[in-house]
Parts: structure tokens; C-alpha cells; sequence
């Protein structure tokens, strides 16, 4: 998809399709085109250690999630609720996203 557009954008429902979170479905919080990752609700979480510092604030164990690949989720349609791509139709001069499987607007 080098130089291509994004074709998941944020809020869309994704489902991952390849790694330790496959199966796994969720909203997209944040599209990073730039590196061409999404970050998935609640998929690819990491545990991180975070140090006591001199301010006073305690160590502590948090949760992180790490964007995925756009390559490694597929985007779930609204209307028919399967695993689709997305393709895209003109109306009225305006570029719309479409389901593959079902055919309707995004």
C-alpha cells in the first residue's frame, strides 16, 4: 500500500486477521497513515514497567496497546457484519466507500 490511501479509517470495527490477537474485534482508536498502522481497542496490549521516580510518584505496571499493521486487520461491514474489503464507487461526484461482499455504502 505504499503511497495509497488508508482504506480503515477511525471508528471503523476491524477484526484481526494474523498474530496472537486473531479473531479479535474492535474499534479502530487512531489510523496512523504515515506508518500505515491502526490502533485497535483492545488488541496487541503490552504490559509496561513504569520506574519510581525522585517527584514521588510510585512504580507501577500499565497496560499499553501498540498500533498494528494495516495489513494484519480487515475491516468489518456495518450493515452485513462480515470480514470485507473496501471498494470504492462515485454518487454525485463524491468518492464513498463500498462492501465488497454485500455492496453497500460504508
Amino acid at each position: 500500500m505504499q503511497g495509497d490511501i488508508m482504506r480503515i479509517k477511525k471508528g471503523d470495527t476491524v477484526v484481526v486477521t494474523r498474530g496472537k490477537d486473531k479473531g479479535h474485534r474492535g474499534a479502530v482508536l487512531k489510523s496512523l497513515v504515515s506508518s500505515e498502522k491502526v490502533l485497535v481497542e483492545g488488541a496487541n496490549q503490552y504490559k509496561k514497567h513504569i520506574k519510581r521516580n525522585a517527584s514521588g510518584q510510585a512504580s507501577d505496571i500499565v497496560t499499553i496497546t501498540k498500533p498494528l499493521p494495516v495489513s494484519v486487520v480487515a475491516l468489518v461491514c456495518p450493515s452485513c457484519k462480515k470480514q470485507t474489503r473496501v471498494g470504492y464507487s462515485i454518487e454525485k461526484d463524491i468518492k464513498v466507500r463500498v462492501c465488497k461482499k454485500c455492496g453497500k455504502k460504508i
